[in-house]
């Protein structure tokens, strides 16, 4: 391969991916309605954490469709119900149910879209504080922005709140 060949083929691959064009045709080709983004007039305020991350009480949440076995699968593109999965979950006990992403990688290994393994591994070098005893899946994809913002948002903050988190991962898929 020649120098500018090389180039090339590097050049390509540090292309960002354009993620609005693949979830529109993946929603076309799944016979979807467009998918409408959600516009929010203006960002979340950004909070400082008032001690150090290696105090902090750490949760998870996730919009892969991750549940437990033994927990009924999430089963529709709207359905805006969590499942919680307990902080010492077993990951061979962990499966996915999603309709809008290729679920191979995430049931080969479910920390690709529920980090469990990693903020375990956070934990054990001290670098958090120490993890919820519970944490929070629930499927992306929902279409009603109103439920997700008057139902399962606050569901899931009264959630972090009630286990005293000081920090939340939002693991978006």
């Amino acid at each position: 391969m020649e120098d500018t060949e090389a180039t090339d083929d590097l050049r390509h691959r540090e292309e960002p991916a354009c993620y609005m064009t693949e979830t529109r045709r993946l929603y076309d080709g799944l016979g979807y309605p467009p998918y409408r983004w959600v516009e929010i007039p203006e960002p979340p305020a950004l909070v400082h954490l008032d001690k150090p991350l290696s105090e902090c009480k750490v949760g998870l949440i996730g919009s892969g469709g991750v549940y437990e076995v033994g927990q009924v699968a999430f089963h529709h593109m709207d359905d805006s119900s969590y499942r919680v999965i307990p902080g010492d979950v077993d990951l061979a006990d962990l499966r996915t149910s999603h309709f809008a992403y290729d679920l191979t990688d995430a049931r080969s290994d479910p920390n690709v879209v529920f980090p469990i393994d990693r903020l375990r591994e956070l934990e054990a070098d001290e670098v958090v504080g120490e993890l919820g005893d519970e944490f929070w899946a629930f499927m992306g994809g929902i279409y009603s922005a109103r439920k997700v913002r008057d139902e399962l948002a606050p569901a899931l903050v009264a959630r972090a709140v009630e286990h005293e988190l000081d920090v939340v991962l939002l693991v978006p898929v």
